[in-house]
């Protein structure tokens, strides 16, 4: 559910909320907890009941603290999210787990028209409100410097993978931009102690 009005919708989404997916999924962290998995990672997608930083913690406070992030900055991008907030949102919480390389071309002209909910076929680049890009190719590489120090600053440590959803390059040179930009912002070194402090 996209707004609050009609009401049916609000009773829906209560009902998704807390008659399927919070005791499933606290039945599943409780799984994880006894066999040792410590951490399972949604990726909050648009279209899903956990879109954003408040509904991902939403969940994670109903079921338990094996559940977090798969942080993709795109699909915050697109829907108006500061990624950087919403890294600093999650990783306060501790429930940054895995993390996503994949940027987002916003189309002004066509958000101007049309807003933000895009359900045109991804093809339909001329018509798109945002589109999938390298990293690179939708925000700067600044954004990607204050991105990966966001994560520094929030601890986390793990993984930056790049997903390649970039219909207007090859995999191949998707994936290659994506490297050649990442190489520049990655902090690759310990930060070491902070002598003159």
């Amino acid at each position: 559910m996209t707004c609050a009005w009609p009401p049916d919708y609000l009773e829906i989404l209560e009902w998704q909320w807390n008659e399927r997916a919070i005791p499933y999924w606290t039945e599943e962290a409780a799984f994880a907890r006894e066999t040792g998995l410590q951490k399972i990672a949604f990726e909050a997608h648009p279209g899903f009941l956990v879109y954003n930083p408040e509904t991902l913690l939403r969940l994670r406070d109903a079921a338990g603290p094996e559940i977090g992030a798969n942080l993709d900055p795109s699909h915050f991008v697109w829907q108006g999210i500061d990624p950087i907030e919403a890294v600093r949102t999650l990783g306060r919480a501790g429930a940054l787990y895995y993390v996503h390389a994949k940027d987002v071309y916003l189309d002004r002209t066509n958000i101007a028209q049309n807003g933000v909910l895009d359900t045109k076929h991804y093809a339909r680049y001329d018509e798109r409100s945002w589109t999938f890009r390298s990293v690179g190719y939708g925000q700067d590489e600044k954004f990607w410097r204050d991105f990966v120090s966001a994560l520094r600053i929030a601890g986390y440590d793990g993984v930056l993978s790049i997903e390649h959803e970039d219909g207007l390059a090859s995999t191949a040179e998707g994936l290659g931009k994506a490297v050649e930009v990442l190489q520049r912002v990655l902090l690759k070194e310990p930060a070491g102690a902070i002598w003159w402090a």
